[in-house]
C-alpha cells in the first residue's frame, strides 16, 4: 500500500523509532495517562512533538489498533479502546434469601450521610459529585437572573406538575429517548429520592412487598424503611442486572406489589442493562400486573457512544413510573427531579399536593433558562469523560493496592465502583479503621435489607483524581490487607 494513509517502513531506523512510539504509548495508557475511551493526540500532533514522520506514527497507531489497544474513529482520531482497566475478576453474582423482610437501615445511612459531609474527610463515601465538575456556577447565574427580573412574579406557588418550561424542557430531552410524552404527564419533584417515593405511595400500601435488586442503592432501602414496605432482594449480577428467573418466580407467589430497578446505570454495581433484557422483564412484569419504577438518575452518565433507553420507552400498557433528577449530573443542592407516572399520576399528584404542595418556583425557572440554553449536552460530555477517567484511574489503584481475592465490578457509566472483598474480612471493621485515617467509604451492608455483603463496599470516583486520592486508595488497599491477615 502506498500513500497518505499507509505507513512503508523503508529502514532500521524508521523501525526502531516505530517500536519506541508502541512502547511510548502503551506505557502512557497503562499509567492511567490516557483513560479508556479517551482520545490520543493527532498523528500530525505526534510526528511534530515526537519528531518522527506521519507514516511512522500512522503505523504505530495501526499496530496498536490490531492489538485492540486504540481504535480509530472516523472524522474523529484515534481513542485508547473501552476495554476493562483491570484484570481482577468481576463481583459474583448475588445469591439473597428469597424471603421479603422489614427494612432497618436507617441508622446505618445516617451515620453514611454525617461522614459525606465532613470536608476532614477524603471523600469516597456517598455518590455525590464534586461540585466543580457540575454545573452549578452557571445555574446560580440564571438563578440570580431570574431573582432579578422576575424575583416577584415565581415569588408563588406553582400548581402541583411543577414549572410549565422545565416541564417542556424535560419532554424534549425525553423523545432523544423514545419517551414520547406530554408535559402534562410530567410532575417535577425534589430531586429522585421524593419522586421514588410519590411512586412507592401510589402503588403500595405499608406492609406490602417491593422487589428490589440485590445489591441496591441504600437509599432505596431507606424510603421502603420510612414507608413501613418490605423488601424482596433478588439475585442480580454484575454485569446484567436481576436475575430475570428469579423475578418470575418471585412474582408468580402473588405477593410481589411492585418493582423498583434501576433504569440506566445500577448504583452501586454500574451495569447497563441491555434493551433485549428490558424488554423480556417488561413481559414478566406485565403478565403478572405488576407496576415497574424505574430510578434513572445516573441516565446521562453514560460511557458510550449510545444513551441508554429506559423501561418506559418500551412500555406499551403504561405500567411503568419513571423518577430521575439533576443532582447527578448539574446541582444536587437545587433538588430537582421528576416523575413520569403514567396511569399513576393522579394519585401521585395528589400525594405531592399533600405532603409539599409544590416545589420552589425560582429554581424551577433557573433550570429551565439553562436547559434552553443548550450547554447541557456539552456539559455531560465533559462530565462523562471525567467520571470514565476517574473510574479507570480508581480501578487501576484498586487493583495495586487491594489484597488478593478482591474483585471489582467494571461499570458502563456512572462514578462509583462496587469491591468484593475476601469473605472473611469484614468492611465495617476496615471502615473505622480507615476514618481514623481521615477516609470515608460506603461499607457493603448499608446496600441490602438482608445484612448481606458484609465484605464488600462501594467507593465514589466523583472528585477529580489527584494524588491524595490516589494516596487515599493506597492506604485502604493497606489497611484492608492488614485487616485480612489480623484476622
Amino acid at each position: 500500500m502506498t500513500g497518505a494513509g499507509a505507513a512503508v517502513l523503508t529502514s532500521s531506523t524508521d523501525r526502531y523509532r516505530y517500536e519506541q512510539l508502541i512502547t511510548f504509548i502503551r506505557e502512557l495508557i497503562d499509567g492511567g495517562v490516557f483513560a479508556p475511551g479517551s482520545r490520543l493526540p493527532s498523528v500530525r500532533e505526534i510526528s511534530v512533538q515526537r519528531r518522527i514522520s506521519i507514516s511512522t506514527v500512522l503505523q504505530a497507531y495501526r499496530r496498536l489498533e490490531d492489538q485492540g489497544i486504540i481504535e480509530a474513529r472516523p472524522q474523529s482520531g484515534f481513542y485508547v479502546a473501552r476495554k476493562s482497566a483491570s484484570s481482577l475478576p468481576p463481583p459474583r453474582p448475588s445469591n439473597p434469601p428469597r424471603r421479603a423482610r422489614d427494612v432497618s437501615v436507617s441508622r446505618m445511612i445516617l451515620d453514611l450521610l454525617e461522614y459525606a459531609a465532613d470536608p476532614r474527610l477524603i471523600p469516597l463515601g456517598c455518590a455525590i459529585p464534586s461540585s466543580e465538575l457540575l454545573a452549578a456556577g452557571r445555574l446560580d447565574r440564571y438563578l440570580a437572573r431570574a431573582a432579578r427580573v422576575k424575583g416577584t412574579e415565581h415569588n408563588i406557588y406553582t400548581g402541583p406538575r411543577g414549572d410549565a418550561r422545565l416541564r417542556q424542557e424535560i419532554v424534549r430531552r425525553s423523545a432523544l429517548l423514545g419517551q414520547m410524552v406530554s408535559p402534562d404527564e410530567i410532575a417535577i419533584t425534589c430531586g429522585c429520592t421524593e419522586a421514588l417515593m410519590l411512586a412507592l405511595k401510589a402503588v403500595a400500601r405499608p406492609g406490602e412487598v417491593i422487589a428490589v435488586e440485590s445489591p441496591t442503592y441504600f437509599g432505596v432501602l431507606h424510603v421502603l424503611e420510612a414507608l413501613g414496605l418490605k423488601a424482596l432482594e433478588l439475585p442480580t449480577n454484575a454485569s446484567d442486572g436481576v436475575d430475570l428467573g428469579a423475578l418470575d418466580q418471585a412474582l408468580a407467589t402473588g405477593s410481589v406489589a411492585a418493582c423498583l430497578f434501576s433504569s440506566s446505570i445500577h448504583n452501586p454495581l454500574g451495569f447497563r442493562m441491555s434493551d433485549e433484557k428490558k424488554i423480556a422483564l417488561l413481559k414478566l412484569v406485565a403478565r403478572h400486573g405488576v407496576p415497574l419504577i424505574e430510578d434513572d438518575i445516573y441516565g446521562d452518565i453514560y460511557f458510550g457512544n449510545e444513551p441508554p433507553r429506559p423501561f418506559s420507552a418500551f412500555d406499551r400498557r403504561a405500567q411503568t413510573i419513571y423518577c430521575s433528577s439533576f443532582s447527578k449530573t448539574i446541582a444536587p443542592g437545587y433538588r430537582i427531579g421528576w416523575i413520569l407516572a403514567g396511569r399513576y399520576l393522579p394519585k401521585v399528584l395528589e400525594y405531592k399536593f399533600a405532603s409539599t404542595l409544590c416545589g420552589p418556583a425560582l429554581p424551577q425557572v433557573a433550570f429551565a433558562d439553562f436547559l434552553s440554553s443548550g450547554g447541557y449536552d456539552s456539559h455531560l460530555r465533559r462530565i462523562r469523560r471525567t467520571f470514565e477517567n476517574n473510574v479507570g484511574h480508581m480501578l487501576r489503584a484498586v487493583e495495586k493496592a487491594f489484597p488478593d481475592g478482591t474483585r471489582v465490578s467494571r461499570p458502563a457509566g456512572g462514578f462509583v465502583l462496587w469491591l468484593e472483598l475476601p469473605k472473611r474480612l469484614k468492611t465495617r471493621k476496615v471502615l473505622d479503621l480507615a476514618l481514623r485515617e481521615g477516609i470515608c467509604f460506603a461499607p457493603g451492608d448499608v446496600f441490602s435489607a438482608s445484612g448481606r455483603y458484609t465484605n464488600c463496599l462501594r467507593l465514589s470516583c466523583g472528585h477529580n483524581w489527584d494524588t491524595r486520592l490516589e494516596r487515599a486508595v493506597n492506604r485502604l488497599g493497606e489497611i484492608a490487607a492488614s485487616a485480612l491477615a489480623g484476622d
